[in-house]
């Protein structure tokens, strides 16, 4: 089977390089999308020699989940079996790629959901794990009648068939809730995986999730 990694950047000048350097050996074809960084996340893409890499530059700034989808649509179109999608800014360990992808080449699975709240730790800010998060979970219940421990995780893996049948249509962050949003709707088989995160950064805010939610509210998740 070929397996591809989608990686989204935006302005991840400092990260980009080694994480690439860390998902390489793992995968069959790295796919960086750059949403039109500010910063020299394109110098620096641009100055990797490597052939498993593919780089595609959005010529404006679309979002992460326009990014995402940029990613899928080269990775169906060069007959890959099995997408990985990950994040650029190294939050994510590419030692756990393999047992994302492993249920659904031996297990039958469509969509494998990594999950920060499985039983491995990860140094999750107080605010997102007690006030963020449990929002997120009751929210997705109550409009999507999605049920996952993890409600807001970009660290996922898809069979080329849920790829195909998932368009992600909400650019930005809200990508996360349409693609399990669509994927229960689907009756598609999940499955959630525990995943350790690493987080260098403790900014996101309370506007975040709602910016979120309203993103969600104005573009209705369709089939």
């Amino acid at each position: 089977m070929k397996i591809a990694c989608v990686i989204p950047a935006f302005n991840e000048e400092k990260s980009i390089s080694q994480t690439i350097e860390q998902v390489k050996d793992l995968v069959d074809l790295i796919v960086v999308v750059d949403d039109k960084s500010s910063d020299n996340t394109k110098k620096i893409l641009n100055s990797i020699n490597e052939q498993k890499l593919k780089k595609i530059y959005h010529p404006i700034n679309l979002g992460q989940g326009a990014a995402l989808q940029t990613g899928n649509e080269y990775c169906l179109k060069n007959g890959f079996d099995v997408i990985i999608h990950f994040d650029a800014d190294g939050q994510f360990l590419a030692s756990d790629i393999n047992k994302m992808i492993k249920p659904i080449i031996n297990e039958g699975y469509d969509l494998v959901i990594g999950s920060r709240f499985l039983g491995i730790e990860s140094n999750i800010p107080s605010f997102k794990k007690n006030i963020i998060m449990p929002m997120a979970k009751i929210f997705n219940i109550l409009f999507f009648g999605i049920k996952t421990s993890d409600p807001q995780n970009g660290f996922r893996a898809m069979s080329k068939e849920t790829a195909l049948r998932i368009k992600i249509e909400n650019d930005r962050m809200a990508h996360c809730t349409e693609i399990l949003a669509k994927a229960f709707k689907y009756k598609l088989k999940i499955k959630e995986v525990p995943i350790k995160v690493i987080y260098h950064e403790f900014g996101q805010k309370f506007s975040g999730g709602l910016k979120i939610i309203k993103d969600l509210i104005l573009k209705k998740i369709s089939g």
